[in-house]
């Protein structure tokens, strides 16, 4: 190579190296801001994710602290006094609400269940508990039509509680007096693949004290039931 040839790579090398710091120093900025994104990011992930941590830690203490108390007036009373959101706030409501139950203030239990069925940060499941519980706990002031609109949705494919549902529009078949409709849905109920031996059980006595033809129930080739 010649000499005029190694100059001219020199100098081409040199104007690289100052188009490069030259970009630097024009968006060196950005480089170092998304730097700084990143790592406050993570940081205040980590802070968040602690405080969350720590809430749902006090959350359970306070309810475990909650729940050793004998009386059910005063337990209910310390579950309802416990400022929580969420998983933890649906917790202390359905607990709140079955120790109210069980004294006999069915309007409290009952206001205790709505609060968790209304509650839009609370997950689905304890929502459609809520609600499956403040029908069950106004079976005797609720009439047969607005039971049946609470439960219908809970009926619906994909509800955790379907089949509980159904067994209680079931109930409300018998009450009624639609016998022919009751035997029906326990039929369904009986023969669901996710049945439990419990549920199925119940169904099976149900189908016989209203009459149904039971034998002919188990000689259908059913589909495979739970046993739980």
């Amino acid at each position: 190579m010649s000499n005029s040839e190694t100059f001219m790579d020199e100098v081409t090398e040199e104007v690289r190296k100052d188009q490069l710091f030259g970009y630097m120093r024009k968006y060196g900025w950005i480089a170092v801001l998304v730097v700084l994104v990143v790592v406050g990011g993570t940081a205040f992930s980590e802070f968040r994710k602690a405080q969350v941590e720590n809430a749902a830690q006090a959350a359970g203490d306070t309810i475990l602290s909650a729940l050793e108390i004998d009386d059910n007036t005063e337990r209910a009373a310390a579950l309802a006094a416990i400022e929580a959101t969420g998983g933890a706030g649906a917790i202390t409501g359905l607990l709140a609400a079955a120790d109210l139950t069980e004294t006999g203030d069915i309007a409290g239990a009952v206001a205790a269940l709505e609060t968790v069925a209304l509650d839009g940060e609370a997950p689905q499941v304890y929502r459609d508990l809520a609600t499956l519980k403040s029908v069950m706990v106004q079976h005797d002031t609720l009439s047969a039509d607005a039971r049946r609109a609470m439960l219908s949705g809970l009926a619906m494919a994909g509800s955790s509680f379907r089949l509980i549902a159904q067994e209680q529009l079931a109930m409300i078949a018998v009450e009624t007096g639609d016998v022919d409709d009751a035997i029906g849905q326990f039929v369904a109920i009986a023969q669901d693949a996710e049945v439990t031996r419990g549920l199925r059980e119940r169904a099976f006595t149900m189908i016989v004290a209203l009459g149904g033809d039971l034998e002919a129930l188990i000689s259908t080739p059913m589909t495979q039931t739970g046993d739980q």
